[in-house]
Parts: C-alpha cells; sequence; structure tokens
C-alpha cells in the first residue's frame, strides 16, 4: 500500500532538510564499532549495571550531528557519519585506512582499547575514543591524534576518592575481581587513595563461581570482615558489585562500580540543560541518554564545533579547531582535550541509580590552573611522550 500524500511530501522535505547544502564543504566521519557488540546483548543491558553502555554509540552521535544542523548550515559546512563494524583489531586497523583513503576527516571509535590503538595507528586523521577507558591509551600508548571523549579509569577513580576525603571515609576495604582488567583497575583505585591520602585497609579478591566449593569468594559477610569506612568493588562486569550494597558485614557505604559510581552522565542528572539533552536521545532511540551515550554525543558536538570553526580547511586547521577548541557539554562548564594527553577535561557525576548525589572536582578541591585537572593524570605525572 502507497504511503498517503501528505506523508510521502512530508518524508522528501525531511531528506532535503538532512541532506547538506550543494555548496557545503562536506567533512566525513567514520564511526568504528565492534561487531556482535557483547555489551549489547539482550542479557546485558535488561541488567543495567550503571556505567555500562545501554545502546549504540551511533545513535547519540547522529543526535549530537542533527543538533549541530544549523549551525553547519551558516558556516557552509557539513558532517556524513558512516558506520563500520569491525571485528578484530586488524580490522580496525584496515578499516581506519580505508576510510582515509576515502577521504574521512576523523573517525570516531568505540572499541577495545587494543582495537582503538590499531585504528589510530592506521589513519592520519584525528580519531574519537568515546568507549575505551584504558589509562594506558591516555598514557605510554598515546597517540599524537587520539583524543578521548570517555573518562578514564583513573579519572573515574579521583572522583570518588575526593568524595570519600570529603565525606571523611578514609579506611577503604578494595573488593577486586579475578581477571586482568579488574587487577589493572584495582591498581589505580590504589594509585588514588594514595593521591587523595586515603588508607587501605584491606585489599581482597572476589569470584563468581557455580563451583559449591568456591561459594565462599563471593560471600559480602565474609569478604567485608574487617574495620573500615567504605567499600570499594572493583568489577568489570558488574554482577557482583550490582548486589553488594546492604549486604556488607558492616553499614558502611559501597563506591565504585556498585553503590556510588562516577560517570560521564546520568539520565538523573537536573542540571545545565541536562533533561533537555537525555530527552533528545529519548526521542531518537527510545532509552535515555547513559555515560556512553554521552561520551558518542559529545564527539558529535566536538566534531561540529571544529568543522563550524573551520570550515573551508584545511585539514591542519580543522586539527587545531578540535585540539583546541572549547565544548558545551551541558555540565556547567567549558570542557576541551588536554595537551599532553587528549583526554577531554570534564566533570564527572556521582550516582547510585536513583539520583546524581554529587560533582567532582568537588568544592574545595583545588589546581594551580585547572581543577579539573585533579582528575587523571596530571601534566607533570604524565606518561605520553607522542604529544611532548
Amino acid at each position: 500500500m502507497r504511503p498517503p500524500v501528505r506523508c510521502r511530501a512530508a518524508a522528501l522535505l525531511l531528506a532535503a532538510a538532512l541532506a547538506p547544502p550543494a555548496q557545503a564543504a562536506v567533512f566525513k566521519v567514520t564511526l568504528l564499532a565492534p561487531a556482535g557488540d557483547a555489551r549489547l546483548e539482550r542479557a546485558r543491558l535488561e541488567r543495567g549495571y550503571l556505567g555500562h553502555p545501554t545502546g549504540a554509540a551511533a545513535d547519540a552521535l547522529k543526535v549530537a550531528l542533527a543538533e549541530g544542523r544549523f549551525e553547519l548550515e551558516a558556516a557552509g559546512a557539513a558532517l556524513t557519519l558512516e558506520v563500520v563494524e569491525v571485528a578484530d583489531a586488524a580490522a580496525a586497523r584496515a578499516a581506519a585506512a580505508q576510510a582515509e583513503k576515502g577521504g574521512a576527516a576523523a573517525l570516531v571509535t568505540d572499541l577495545p582499547a587494543a582495537w582503538t590503538l590499531a585504528a589510530a595507528d592506521g589513519a592520519r586523521v584525528p580519531v574519537l575514543n568515546v568507549g575505551a577507558t584504558a589509562d594506558a591509551l591516555r598514557g605510554a600508548d598515546c597517540r599524537r591524534l587520539l583524543y578521548h571523549l570517555a573518562p578514564s579509569e583513573r579519572m573515574r577513580a579521583d572522583a570518588l576518592a575526593q568524595w570519600l576525603v570529603a565525606r571523611r571515609w578514609t579506611g577503604v576495604l578494595l573488593l577486586a575481581g579475578p581477571g586482568d582488567a579488574d587487577r589493572e583497575r584495582a591498581a589505580t583505585v590504589q594509585a588514588a587513595l594514595r593521591r587523595y591520602g586515603l588508607k587501605l585497609a584491606g585489599s581482597k579478591p572476589f569470584k563468581l563461581s557455580a563451583d559449591p566449593r568456591e561459594r565462599d569468594l563471593a560471600n559480602p559477610l565474609l569478604l567485608t570482615q574487617g574495620s573500615y569506612d567504605a567499600v570499594w568493588v572493583v568489577d568489570s562486569d558488574g554482577e557482583f558489585a550490582a548486589s553488594l550494597p546492604y549486604r556488607t558485614a558492616l553499614p558502611r557505604p559501597v563506591v565504585g562500580d556498585g553503590g556510588l559510581v562516577a560517570v560521564a552522565w546520568s539520565p538523573k542528572f537536573e542540571r545545565y540543560g541536562a533533561p533537555q539533552v537525555t530527552r533528545r536521545l529519548i526521542r531518537a532511540a527510545g532509552r535515555p541518554m547513559g555515560a556512553h551515550d554521552w561520551s558518542a554525543w559529545m564527539a558529535g558536538k566536538v566534531l561540529v564545533a571544529a568543522a563550524v570553526a573551520a570550515p573551508k580547511g584545511p585539514a591542519t586547521a580543522w586539527q587545531q579547531a578540535l585540539a583546541g577548541g572549547e565544548f558545551d557539554g551541558s555540565k556547567g562548564t567549558k570542557l576541551g582535550f588536554r595537551p599532553w594527553d587528549g583526554q577531554l577535561r570534564q566533570p564527572l557525576l556521582l550516582t547510585d541509580g536513583q539520583s546524581v548525589v554529587g560533582m567532582a572536582p568537588g568544592d574545595g578541591v583545588l589546581h594551580p590552573k585547572n581543577n579539573l585537572d585533579t582528575l587523571g593524570a596530571d601534566a607533570p605525572e604524565t606518561l605520553c611522550k607522542a604529544r611532548s
């Protein structure tokens, strides 16, 4: 059945409105996403672990590009988006090289750390990382044109450490999972504890297992014996951390990957126009904006701002506008990339999933130049050599 004439006319008008003007300078953007993304499997999405992805990065990225359409038109520029799925690091590198050969002005990556690094090595255009949080990508494995919209693990750990200091919960019991990722993240947590003068009251491993002989390795009452002011749980999978609050041996707060979590964004955030941002993704994709979505949306905001600032190029002007610009992320302050590691400076939200409890940096946390640099690796301690 053919659609009514009125509906067909409206569809044609919408397509015409979204098409770039005939004389516009077109910037091509390629999003690299993992094929068969395990993070988006139905069972994981239904659990809704705090800070975990709730949908495809492309959804929020498209929202940001649509928001910037009128700015781009006024500047005589346009952005087009292509989504390419890759299966491994080698495929990511090949896709990045192919995208550059096809005229891409920038790449957006929502990939694991090793795949992100391969993509950055496969192209000589700016690469905006919205998914990988590994500190190594901002440190020893940094790249000159690799930028990070997602906060690093160190930033998230510093945000929670600041909150504990403010509450004078100085003795921390650390529980960490058995995987390599959790061991690395637990080391990052301990670095944040030292940075803010907190005491490690104990460190214990946990393990979720179907073996009856190992059930005690995931027993909260046994794991949380001792004396401490707070329990910090490191659980990249999320299942154990979600079940830990209110089950500790002592009545103490839980932070980390369960209880109070530091994230880039929360749909419960109600300041600085945040509800409007969240509602735009709900209209576009049928879900509220989460932390992963915000990073992708922010990548789109950065790309729009760079294209508006340098609509006619050349490539060096476009890259300088991206690297040195100030951007609005609806967090109450201008955001920009750190020159020493490519990380986007940004406040983080502290949430338990029911409300936003606070923001970091907190009141009284100061820095000689920029208080946002109290989150993550500061310039004197950076291990990044590619940008020095």
